[in-house]
């Protein structure tokens, strides 16, 4: 059988992992240490397994489906699949993602230099042009997007990650702080949970594409081949991604022996300036630069690439600039505005993003039924939507009362109870009635 040089699945793998790591993938872990404290090893294991599992097992899936998200997506229905494909593309693209990406660069590699009382919308619609203008000069030929992200920008990433984490074993105690509240009766629970609040599942039916066309550039392959070498490099950008996870989760730990901070932002600026001073804050800024650079071009690529198939008339390039501008403008809405918008249409976007990959995952043990998709991703979708209006600020008291019924609601997962029923009551009406007279009342209304 077919398949990559071992340099060549290298450089996907690190090209699949600096796609992944944005700025939230080094927010969230040091949060993590802090909060977890003595716990921190399970409470992390927890986060791993949703903040690196799921989105690989998710860009595998894509893998094995011909036409990626549409694909999965038209399990449900044809209808459904492009308007779900546009939701996502457009979230995590130009909408909310990536414009996210470049204000999270300003903010922890520009901002913490500029004077405290000047106005700072100038600057960043300096550093945003920039900013995008290299995203767009990157996304223009993506024949070579994985030399330019894999060879070269992630080992920087990796190494300025290492510097910053090796002097935090030298500077800091080693001991855990005391665990909090939250993570004290079930911290893999907590970990676990933390983990699905990355989102990088919904970004990773976006990134499957790119993976896909970087191992056809490199030898054309039949699909269980292009499958294989794929899992391949998702085996090596998840060991990168555990290792970073883990070592700067170690680092929020550490920092706990210093002092309390409201967020992992907080605690890797303070980290740095406490460490490395001056030059240790420039280190974070280019850390978090490159990390939402890298991300930011995977998104404006596989957007771009989207709908350039969804709309072939109009060409790769034409969508790469339209996007790159939209994303330009938003960005320089404030992160604050961007995160406050983006939350509602990522929380009912999310269940059924999960509920989609589970599904495909497990297709062949329920024969592709289509009732199991129905059922699972309207139950899923119905319970999403109504904490998507909630979180918008539009909540009706009954269903509320309802809802907080449900098993794992407190914790963001309400929706996994009633997406199983569901796709049991989809299967169920597939097998056991339109078996039955579907077909007979077919049969007799053609006679």
């Amino acid at each position: 059988m077919g398949s990559l040089k071992r340099k060549d699945t290298l450089t996907i793998g690190l090209m699949l992992f600096a796609l992944f790591f944005g700025a939230g993938n080094l927010i969230f872990p040091p949060f993590l240490g802090q909060e977890a404290g003595a716990n921190f090893w399970p409470a992390m294991l927890g986060f791993v397994v949703t903040g690196v599992g799921l989105p690989l097992l998710t860009v595998v899936v894509i893998s094995m489906a011909k036409d990626g998200i549409q694909e999965i997506g038209s399990r449900v229905h044809p209808l459904f699949a492009v308007v779900f494909s546009a939701a996502v593309y457009l979230s995590i693209g130009p909408f909310f993602g990536i414009p996210r990406s470049a204000n999270v660069a300003f903010e922890m590699s520009v901002k913490p230099f500029l004077a405290e009382s000047g106005s700072h919308s100038m600057v960043l619609m300096l550093f945003t042009v920039v900013f995008f203008a290299l995203v767009y000069w990157v996304c223009l030929n993506p024949s070579k997007m994985v030399e330019r992200i894999g060879s070269i920008l992630t080992p920087v990433m990796l190494a300025a990650i290492v510097l910053l984490v090796m002097g935090s074993f030298f500077q800091l105690d080693g001991s855990f702080g005391e665990v909090s509240e939250k993570y004290t009766a079930a911290p893999f629970v907590t970990g676990f949970l933390e983990g699905y609040l990355t989102m990088d599942t919904i970004a990773a039916l976006a990134f499957g594409i790119i993976v896909i066309s970087a191992v056809q550039q490199k030898k054309q392959l039949e699909r269980s081949q292009v499958v294989r070498e794929t899992l391949k490099a998702g085996v090596i950008a998840g060991i990168g991604l555990a290792f970073v996870y883990v070592t700067v989760g170690l680092l929020g730990a550490k920092m706990a022996s210093v002092g309390t901070y409201d967020n992992g932002g907080t605690i890797l600026t303070e980290a740095a300036k406490l460490m490395f001073g001056t030059p240790g804050m420039l280190l974070l800024g280019l850390i978090v630069t490159l990390a939402c650079f890298t991300t930011a071009v995977g998104l404006v690529a596989a957007t771009s690439q989207f709908f350039a198939k969804l709309m072939p008339k109009v060409s790769y390039k034409t969508f790469t600039l339209v996007i790159t501008v939209i994303s330009l403008l938003i960005a320089n809405l404030g992160l604050n505005q961007i995160i406050s918008i983006s939350v509602p249409v990522l929380i009912v976007l999310y269940p059924i993003t999960i509920v989609l990959v589970v599904l495909s995952f497990l297709d062949r043990f329920f024969n592709g039924s289509r009732g199991v998709y129905v059922g699972a991703v309207f139950a899923a979708g119905m319970v999403s939507v109504i904490d998507g209006l909630k979180s918008f600020g539009i909540e009706s008291e009954a269903l509320a009362s309802t809802l907080k019924s449900l098993p794992l609601y407190a914790e963001g997962l309400g929706w996994v109870l009633p997406a199983l029923i569901g796709g049991l009551a989809g299967w169920a009406f597939e097998k056991f009635f339109l078996s039955r007279f579907g077909k007979k009342s077919l049969k007799t209304a053609s006679e």
